[in-house]
């Protein structure tokens, strides 16, 4: 008996541990950091390499601006999200207390968040009456499905800040790559830097509707069009001023 529920309990932990999802806010601190990365470097060695036409002066931008960009993006992830993780428990905070204080407003908000789930008559009467006698489901239930907010832990914030960082320093690199190997043949550097920048943005926007909702080749499309079409942006306007000046 005692084997049988050591395997039960075992096969449980098995199943729980399959079904873990995808977490929604690490998939968007790697696009982040991935796809800015790629998208600001790429505008600007391509706007400097037209300007100068001059390896050393492509490398000196591209490494200033992938470890300026990655840096200030790393930072903005830590504080956006210890701001979101604040707010959060300000909320929290004060819903219990007018859980506490005005406990028949909070409990007809439950009742509307039922009725809205299509709960009628007696069995949302007796649903919303079982609620409000477990603090911790009632509060659950108004964060969520009235604030709609959901929690974030505590470590979370520099979680982000690591994530998008390392995101931001690799995707700043692969445009700079090409230019490392093609040495002095500036445009085969443009080229093959765009044509590098233009791949990875594809692989990212593919990776995210894998993981996520949508067809994979159409977001991988859509990803790479919304970036190259930035970067060629940054490019035009660095163009324009060499030719002005």
């Amino acid at each position: 008996m005692f084997s049988r529920l050591l395997f039960w309990k075992r096969e449980s932990q098995d199943a729980m541990s399959a079904e873990q999802h995808k977490r929604p806010g690490m998939l968007s601190d790697f696009i982040l950091g991935s796809q800015d990365g790629i998208v600001n470097v790429l505008g600007v060695i391509l706007g400097v390499a037209i300007a100068s036409m001059d390896f050393t002066i492509i490398l000196a931008g591209g490494l200033a601006a992938t470890f300026a960009e990655s840096i200030s993006m790393g930072a903005v992830a830590y504080t956006t999200t210890l701001a979101r993780r604040d707010h959060y428990l300000g909320e929290r905070t004060r819903e219990m207390k007018e859980m506490a204080d005005l406990p028949h407003i909070e409990r007809e908000e439950v009742r509307q968040i039922l009725e809205g789930w299509d709960f009628h008559g007696q069995e949302l009467e007796d649903l919303t009456d079982r609620i409000v006698t477990k603090p911790k489901a009632w509060l659950e239930i108004m964060m969520a499905h009235e604030l709609n907010l959901s929690p974030i832990e505590e470590g979370q914030p520099l979680k982000s800040s690591l994530l998008v960082f390392s995101a931001a320093i690799i995707g700043s690199l692969l445009p700079l790559i090409p230019f490392v190997i093609a040495r002095h043949e500036i445009l085969w550097g443009i080229v093959a830097s765009l044509v590098v920048s233009a791949f990875a943005l594809f692989l990212i926007g593919w990776y995210k509707a894998k993981v996520t909702v949508g067809r994979p080749g159409r977001s991988g499309l859509q990803m790479t069009a919304i970036g190259v079409a930035s970067a060629v942006a940054g490019f035009g306007i660095a163009y324009l001023v060499d030719v002005l000046l």
